[in-house]
């Protein structure tokens, strides 16, 4: 009997890439400010710089030479074994420094972690086997005696295998720039990039190159090609200008993150919501290292982070020009390939910009703190005891989204979280949490100065609902029981707070949805003509009069009703409610779709609630269509029969 043959998910071996890439920039990374300092020195005294000075000038070799890589040999071993490690690390290094006469840091990159994980090694075959009063000596002389040995073994076998591997570098990279080819390592740079890593690249091999060139010719380009801030500034720009929903209204400040700050992380999101976007920045990258080419550009050290004010600072004196053109130029290519591609893709539904950077910190292996402030909720001091869901009217968005919130909220066992809806116009600062439209948060904010505010883009199934869950879980400690009574059931007190009132409190008096208020097949091509078609329906039924139709396409100026899941319900504004003569419901199905602001809508319910009495069909619509085998049979239903059926109960007295 054979056996069949499992193949190893690829993911390892990009996992183990990403590890060596962040062992190998943690050597690197916490010494840039001594590459700095040494490329300062260099632009400032050599002959051909700022400030010429001769005396002055002799720093730029022992730096380079002894310096830099004696504190990433040192830094290396401190990763592996702590301050013993870093010192038999930084010892050991001497030897493939004095082994060559190039700048060694690959070969203290190698040296330093060796020589302290031996070092290791050694100290846990006599733990515990050492006389008292002797641990001392024993301590030092193993450690004298293993640098000696390391040292050696560096200055004769090491030094020279690193050496013979830095000129084939070398050469591959002038045969490259002879032939032209350099552009294209951007290929293979850029997704690096979104993948994490970047690290093995550009510290395992781009600054090491990088800086020998420098040392011979005072600046080299390799230093630009992963920390050129262009590419990821075109990308964002585009999704500004042509993006939607939460990825366009977070890009300008990720923009702004990226280009100055230089934290390109940043960006990754948005293109792993759209992986096709990823040429943009292969494109921009292409067209920066091209300009470079072109005006022999480069820098004198490396640039980390790679904010435009570092690649400035570490600019070579004839190359700013070049380096300019280089940025400005990929940004511009980038910008235009993103634009093209968000210009014309079809936009794709749910949150994808909290699902991408979920991606992307799922690639990571954790948590990444810039690009989550983007999307993700605030910290909450304290146990969480009530959240508000509020829109303009308090009444459809609101409600639709609190309903499914709260039901989120319940079964993680959170029964005594009370979760209300609630017009932006009637909230106090009583919430723990509020919850808005990202349009609707900054109108929310100043009544609600205390709370943590959370902006959605989809009502239905945003992951933002689980950041709270997870907000409140860590707030208020383990769950009770799920079955819990559910303390939001309990009315409003005040008149001014009827809109807060929560979904499954509300009764309707009368069937709300009814056989002529749906329709299988709509003749509306558009959102506007769609909010008329199902304002019409509800004019029919006697429910509103002309001015609340005309309220409803006021309200979609203002904020989208698009709720996610195909679904949008448009409804009037809070001002309108005194031209809603009885609640009704009214659904129109549009089987091949109409854009909905940039969103694909299929259904579209239309509602008019009075004294809240359209809260509980609500409520059972946010079920229905958070089930997406429900909406597969909704869209699927060739009766109107069949649509009332799905709803269940919504008309109960």
């Amino acid at each position: 009997m054979e056996t069949e043959t499992v193949e190893k998910p690829r993911a390892g071996l990009r996992v183990g890439v990403q590890k060596f890439g962040t062992f190998l920039s943690g050597m690197i990374m916490p010494n840039i400010g001594a590459f700095i300092a040494w490329g300062l020195i260099t632009a400032l005294f050599i002959p051909d710089g700022f400030l010429p000075n001769e005396q002055l000038a002799l720093l730029v070799d022992p730096m380079i030479t002894f310096l830099l890589p004696l504190l990433i040999g040192y830094t290396g071993g401190h990763a592996i074994y702590g301050l013993r490690g870093g010192v038999v690390g930084a010892a050991a290094t001497m030897g493939v420094i004095v082994g060559t006469d190039i700048p060694m840091f690959i070969g203290a990159m190698i040296m330093g972690p060796l020589a302290a994980w031996v070092m290791k090694k050694l100290d846990a075959l006599w733990e515990g086997r050492i006389k008292p009063g002797f641990e001392m000596l024993v301590n030092n002389f193993s450690a004298g005696i293993l640098a000696a040995i390391m040292a050696i073994l560096g200055m004769l076998i090491v030094g020279p295998a690193v050496k013979a591997f830095s000129q084939g570098a070398a050469a591959a990279v002038d045969f490259l720039v002879q032939h032209g080819l350099l552009p294209l390592t951007s290929i293979l740079i850029e997704p690096a990039k979104i993948l994490f890593l970047n690290n093995a690249i550009n510290h395992g091999i781009l600054t090491p190159l990088g800086t020998e060139e420098s040392l011979n010719t005072g600046k080299s380009m390799l230093f630009l090609l992963e920390s050129n801030p262009g590419p990821g500034l075109g990308l964002l720009l585009a999704y500004t200008v042509f993006g939607r929903g939460m990825a366009r209204a977070s890009a300008p400040g990720a923009a702004l993150i990226q280009f100055v700050g230089g934290i390109h992380e940043i960006y990754f999101p948005y293109v792993l919501m759209k992986p096709v976007i990823v040429l943009a920045p292969i494109l921009g990258g292409m067209t920066g290292v091209f300009t470079l080419v072109v005006t022999d550009a480069g820098l004198r050290s490396p640039a980390a982070p790679g904010s435009i004010l570092a690649v400035y600072a570490a600019t070579a004196s004839d190359s700013y020009l070049g380096v300019t053109l280089s940025v400005l130029f990929a940004a511009i290519v980038s910008f235009v390939v993103a634009a093209a591609i968000l210009k014309f893709s079809k936009a794709s539904d749910g949150d994808e910009l909290g699902e991408a950077t979920s991606k992307m910190e799922a690639m990571k292996g954790k948590k990444s703190s810039v690009a989550s402030s983007l999307v993700s909720a605030a910290a909450v001091s304290g146990p969480i005891r009530s959240v508000v869901f509020a829109c303009d009217a308090g009444m459809g968005s609101s409600a639709m989204g609190a309903s499914v919130l709260r039901n989120k909220i319940k079964d993680a066992g959170f029964g005594e979280v009370k979760v209300t809806n609630s017009a932006i116009a009637n909230l106090t600062d009583t919430y723990d949490i509020v919850v808005t439209h990202q349009d609707l948060t900054d109108r929310a904010k100043p009544k609600t100065e205390s709370a943590t505010h959370v902006s959605v883009d989809n009502f239905m199934n945003s992951p933002r609902y689980d950041e709270i869950v997870e907000l409140v879980r860590k707030s208020n400690g383990d769950a009770g029981d799920p079955a819990a009574e559910d303390t939001t059931a309990v009315a409003p007190t005040t008149a001014e707070d009827s809109s807060a009132a929560p979904a499954e409190e509300a009764q309707p008096s009368h069937e709300v949805l009814q056989p002529g208020g749906v329709v299988l097949s709509g003749t509306a091509t558009e959102r506007d003509s769609a909010i008329e078609e199902v304002g019409q329906l509800l004019m029919q039924r006697g429910s509103v009069d002309a001015d609340y139709v005309k309220a409803m396409h006021e309200r979609e100026t203002s904020v989208s009703t698009y709720m996610g899941n195909f679904l949008a319900i448009p409804h009037g504004t809070n001002d309108a409610k005194e031209h809603i003569n009885h609640s009704a419901v009214a659904v129109v199905r549009y089987p091949e779709g109409i854009d909905w602001g940039g969103k694909d809508v299929k259904f579209v319910v239309g509602v008019a609630g009075l004294n809240n009495e359209h809260l509980k069909i609500l409520a059972s619509i946010a079920k229905i269509f958070t089930n997406k085998e429900q909406v597969a049979q909704l869209e699927q239903a060739t009766s109107v029969q069949e649509i009332l059926d799905l709803f269940g109960k919504v008309n109960t007295k």
